[in-house]
Formats: C-alpha cells, structure tokens, sequence
C-alpha cells in the first residue's frame, strides 16, 4: 500500500499524513537527542565534580564519562525489546513507549542529589537511571527512522528520511544552547549549584509535546500489508480442514524477528554495525570529548566550545537534509563514503586546530568535522540501513545494528580520556584511534557495496523489501 492509498484510505490528504509523520518521527528524535547530549555536555562540564569528586581532575573527567557510556550498554537490550514488538504488534505503540522511557529518565536527571548531598547514593542512582534511559533510547531510533522510511515515496526516502535526521542537529543546537544561556545568566556558583539542572527539567516539555504528536499518527503502510499477508494466511490454514493441510502448515512457523534477522542477515548487521562506528565515534570526539579538552584539558572558558557547537549544529540544521536530496541524486553509499573518508583525513588537523586556542580556529575545526563528517553519514544511515532489511525484521535489524555499535560509540569519550592520559595530555593517540575506527568503517561501507550485495540481495528477496539503490 501506497502513501496515497493509505491516505486515501484513511480519509486523510496524502501530504497531510506524510507530515504528520515526518513530524512525529523528529519530535522523538529531537527528545532522543537533546536527552543524549544535555547528558553528554554535563559530563564533560559538570557531572565530574558533582557526582565524582577528586582530588585529580582527569579522574573526575573519566568516570563522568564512564557514567555517560553506561547508557549506551543498556541500549542494545532496548533495540532487542522493542525491536521485538516493533516488528511483531506496531511501529506506533512501541514509539510511545520508548518515547516516555526516555523523556521521564532525563527529568528525572534534573531532580537527583548530587555528592554533596547523599554521597555514593549520587553516582549509583545516576547510573541507574541512565540504564533505563538506555533501554528507551535503545528502541527509540529504529521505530523512529522506520515510521518516515515506510510512509514516504521511494525515490525521495534519502531526503524525507534526512528531516528526522536533521533532529541530531537541532538536539545538540538546543542541548548547546541551553547550557551556553544557563552559563552566561547564572554566576558560576549558581550553575553548579542548581543551573545545571534546567536542561533537564525542560525535557518534560518536549516529552508532552512528542507524546500528543506520536499518538495522533498512524501506523505506517508497510507494516499494515505484512500484518494483512499474515492474517491471511493464517486465516487460509485455519479454512483448510486437517486432512488437506500440507504438512509444513500444522508446524509453527518460525515468528521471533531476532531469530530470522540472524538467519537471513547476519551479514547485513555486520556490515551495518562496522559502517556506524565511524559516525558514532566521529560525533563523540567532536562533541563530547572536543567540549572536555578545550574546557578541561586547554583550560579554556566553557563558552568557546559551547558557541561552536552552537554554530555547527546550525549549520547542521541545513546540511543534512541537503544530503539526504543529495544521496537521492548520486546513491546513499557514496555520500557515507564521503563522510568515512573525511573524517579519516580530518582527525589530526582537528586536534592541531583546538590546540591553536584561537577561538576561530576551533569554531572552524568542529563546524568542518561535524558538517562533513558524521552529519553526512548520519543523513543517510536509515535509508541505508532500512533497504539492507527485509519489512518483518526491519525494526529489529535496525535496532541491532545501529545500538550494538552504540557501545564502543558511547564509550569514545571515556576511551579518548584515556588515551590522552596515556600520551600525557597530548591528543595524538585520540586522533590515531580516530583514523582507525574510520577506515574499518570504510572499508565496511565499500563492502556494502561490493561484496556485501548478497546480504543486500538476500533482503531483496524477501517480501516487503525493496532492495539497495545507490
């Protein structure tokens, strides 16, 4: 079924029902995102002195970060679980659950006592809500990309598939802008002692509004046509006396997504956990672990990092939707070639440019990384991703792929503290691991589309599926 049929079926004008989508699926994926880099940009700022306290500062830095890497081991258990019952009873009910898993677990943030206040109680119970907010992150993104992916026409999808992208882009902006306003109205002992608080009490509003939104969609056409085809046959079974049945009817068919994924994609998921590594890795440098150095390790006023994210995730807010439209015009794969190749020749001008301690230089060094580099990538991953896919496994393929390559992402911050303690503050470890991530990615992504076709081609086969363009 069609985005013009289902809207035509629902009594619904076609662009109507698309926007509404396209909507709801930024609306999460901007919640998703504010959630995950407020707490990013607290770890590297605040939560260090808060949550732990010590007498070295890079001590400190490292386990805030640690803290911050927790959320992305409990991810891969949230794409499994939601994964499951995306792809078995709906996109829509398990978005609203993953929705308010990670909207109340990021206020809840916002109202924890610090060190000061109840001790070790502080850190233990900001890693445990930070787990549970992993789990709703964890299923967050795949239903997200799937519910625009399935509900827009297919020659546009690298496009349409881009705006809720583009939300990475907008969360940082907010997350950035947020602290950067709290930095500049607050005196330096207000903002430790409870300014730091507001981003994450401001989630609570994003949540109302992306709950309202999401609840007032439907569920996307794809997955309709694959609950029609199994009631059919279903139904077709149970009209067909015992006797006449084929053998293979009477057995149970087998039904759990992450058992058929493995089955029919295991190299799909291989190739699309190596290919993410670059992106994920490339964002946490940049962000994360770029605000850390310049702040902590350079010494330098809090607000020069902040404003240049600002400025980049603005920026950002144009080029990725432009390279969704692009990757429609000359193929996903070569727009995330790009990006994986940009980044392996960037790391160390990168760090050579934060060190120069011009104010210019670094706005110039994090808008270039971040813009061409995993903003690219990022654009076109649930396209790219979704077509790898067949529709009944689609969630869970996604979910697997992209949050299992979530944990060494999630922990690049605390990897890239200690490889700079290890080179006594010197970031050229940071930037040689940088290298390396990026071309394993590479080389993964060029198997995609060579010798990874017959995963590709495997999908392709299957119903629901449309296979890899590009």
């Amino acid at each position: 079924m069609s985005v013009k049929e289902k809207a035509f079926g629902t009594g619904v004008p076609e662009h109507v029902a698309r926007r509404r989508v396209v909507i709801a699926s930024f609306m999460g994926a901007l919640l998703e995102w504010y959630d995950f880099f407020i707490f990013g940009t607290a770890a590297g700022l605040v939560f260090n002195s808060l949550f732990f306290p010590a007498e070295n500062a890079m001590v400190g830095t490292i386990a805030a970060f640690a803290a911050f890497g927790v959320g992305f081991v409990s991810r891969p258990l949230g794409g499994l679980i939601f994964g499951h019952f995306g792809d078995l009873i709906g996109r829509k009910v398990t978005l609203i659950w993953t929705l308010s898993i990670v909207g109340v677990s990021t206020f809840l943030i916002g109202l924890l006592p610090t060190w000061q206040q109840v001790g070790i109680w502080a850190p233990i119970m900001l890693m445990v809500i930070r787990l549970i907010q992993g789990v709703g992150l964890g299923g967050e993104y795949g239903g997200a990309a799937l519910m625009t992916f399935e509900s827009v026409p297919e020659k546009r999808r690298g496009f349409f598939c881009s705006i809720p992208q583009t939300a990475s882009c907008a969360g940082i902006m907010l997350a950035t802008g947020v602290f950067a306003l709290c930095n500049y109205l607050l005196t330096a002992e207000q903002f430790m002692a409870w300014g730091w608080r507001i981003p994450f009490l401001l989630s609570a509003v994003m949540l109302l509004v992306g709950m309202y939104i999401r609840v007032n969609i439907e569920e996307t056409a794809d997955f309709k046509q694959v609950k029609k085809v199994k009631r059919h046959d279903r139904q077709k079974i149970l009209e067909t006396p015992m006797a006449q049945r084929e053998p293979s009817a009477s057995k149970p068919k087998e039904s759990i997504p992450l058992v058929l994924l493995l089955r029919q994609h295991l190299k799909g998921v291989m190739l699309a956990f190596g290919a993410r590594l670059v992106e994920a890795v490339s964002s946490n440098i940049i962000n994360a672990f770029g605000i850390a150095y310049l702040a902590s390790q350079l010494a330098m006023d809090r607000s020069i990092p902040l404003n240049s994210m600002l400025l980049a995730s603005a920026i950002g807010l144009i080029v990725c939707p432009l390279s969704g439209w692009i990757s429609d015009q000359v193929g996903l794969r070569r727009v995330y070639l790009f990006g994986a190749a940009f980044c392996a020749l960037f790391a160390f001008p990168f760090f050579m440019l934060l060190n120069t301690g011009d104010p210019l230089l670094i706005a110039l060094a994090m808008i270039i990384g971040y813009n061409l580099g995993p903003t690219a990538m990022f654009a076109v991953q649930p396209t790219m991703y979704a077509n790898m896919f067949s529709t009944q496994v689609r969630y869970t393929g996604l979910s697997v792929a992209y949050q299992f390559s979530a944990i060494p992402g999630g922990m690049t911050p605390l990897i890239a503290a200690l490889l700079l303690a290890a080179g006594d503050g010197a970031p050229w470890y940071v930037a040689s691991y940088f290298v390396a991530v990026s071309l394993l990615s590479l080389l993964c992504v060029w198997m995609i589309k060579n010798k990874g076709e017959e995963a590709v081609a495997d999908a392709s086969s299957l119903p629901g599926n449309r296979a890899m363009t590009g």
